[in-house]
């Protein structure tokens, strides 16, 4: 066994390069797993700055300056995003606390509904079953209830959290803009002689990651607006909010658009029954998600590397599961990373390998 562990370990990591790339890559895991809620400021100023870079670019290939150029990119970033924070939070804040306070009457509704299906089905349920599913799902919904208050007492505590979020970021990101030709010679001076295939991977990863993540950011855009406007023309009860979740949803391919039409098909059946206006609400949310899955995503995605749908869904629930938001955001890049760097680390073995003549 540890002859076959020892060939495995000179096969794929025998060249300098490919050993330095490995390191590095521990190194950074490291640091993010054991400081990452430390630092948590910084990478979001990092990712922020990166997605801001290219308009900073533009900018200075106009004959501004760099510092002129960051100042005028980060006034705009930061007018756009307080615009967009002060017109959609007041709405979203004031819908979800009368959601909230709905939320027991909608589930009064449904729990008689399901009561109704013992007389209407009776070789399909039991009512001696249903009333024990019942009582087991209140249980449950009295301790989430319980989290969730508890959850909003201790969230009173991030308050400071939030002002060095909203202070120390764009802070962070006008330095990071303004000063990148410093900081890159300064990442460049540290890493190792041998850097070879990080570099590679960098370079290969650099434009991938950058169109998906302004990708992902219009998606959202376009989702929710889209979501926004078709549900407040049809008159759905909390349509902002709902809009708003359909939008973020994106964030998670395939598990997020199946698990926000939970919300919005109970929402609509409170509010109209099984009526034809919930026919109308579901077929309309049903075409604005094959419009984003057939449309949206190949336009805004073409560049980005392939990955089969399995392996995109693993990505998902790993790095979310280590990471939380910002895991379940990067999940595609992370994973085109991983693909990445298993294709560097496969060629270089590969052109390593001495071919022998016929």
């Amino acid at each position: 066994m540890l002859d076959l562990l020892g060939n495995w370990y000179r096969n794929k990591f025998s060249d300098p390069d490919a050993l330095m790339l490995l390191l590095l890559i521990i190194f950074i895991s490291t640091i993010i797993l054991l400081w990452g809620s430390y630092i948590m400021p910084v990478l979001v100023a990092i990712v922020l700055a990166y997605l801001l870079d290219s308009l900073v670019g533009k900018l200075e290939s106009m004959n501004l300056s760099r510092t002129l150029a960051t100042s005028i990119v980060m006034i705009i970033f930061i007018g756009i995003s307080s615009l967009g924070t002060l017109s959609l939070l007041p709405t979203i804040t004031k819908q979800s606390v009368n959601l909230l306070e709905e939320l027991p009457l909608i589930w009064q509704g449904a729990q008689a509904w399901i009561l109704t299906l013992p007389v209407q089905y009776p070789g399909l349920f039991q009512a001696e079953q249903i009333t024990s599913m019942m009582s087991k799902v209140n249980e449950s919904l009295v301790s989430v209830t319980q989290n969730i208050i508890s959850v909003s007492f201790s969230s009173l505590v991030s308050v400071g959290a939030l002002l060095i979020y909203l202070i120390l970021v764009p802070l962070m990101m006008f330095f990071m803009l303004k000063d990148k030709p410093l900081f890159m010679a300064n990442v460049s001076y540290l890493l190792p002689k041998e850097r070879r295939l990080i570099y590679q991977v960098a370079s290969e990863m650099n434009t991938q990651i950058g169109n998906y993540i302004r990708g992902k950011v219009i998606e959202i855009i376009i989702v929710g607006a889209a979501s926004c406007l078709a549900f407040v023309l049809m008159d759905l009860r909390y349509a902002i909010l709902l809009g708003v979740l359909v939008g973020l949803s994106v964030l998670i391919p395939y598990i997020g658009a199946a698990v926000v039409t939970i919300p919005v098909a109970f929402v609509a059946l409170f509010q109209w029954g099984f009526s034809a206006e919930f026919g109308y609400l579901m077929l309309v949310y049903f075409i604005i998600q094959a419009l984003d899955g057939n449309l949206i995503v190949p336009i805004l995605f073409s560049e980005a590397v392939a990955l089969h749908p399995l392996y995109i869904i693993v990505a998902v629930l790993f790095f979310g599961g280590i990471w939380g938001f910002w895991g379940v955001f990067f999940a595609i890049p992370l994973a085109t990373l991983v693909k990445a760097l298993i294709s560097a680390w496969s060629n270089d073995i590969e052109d390593n390998v001495p071919q022998t003549e016929l």
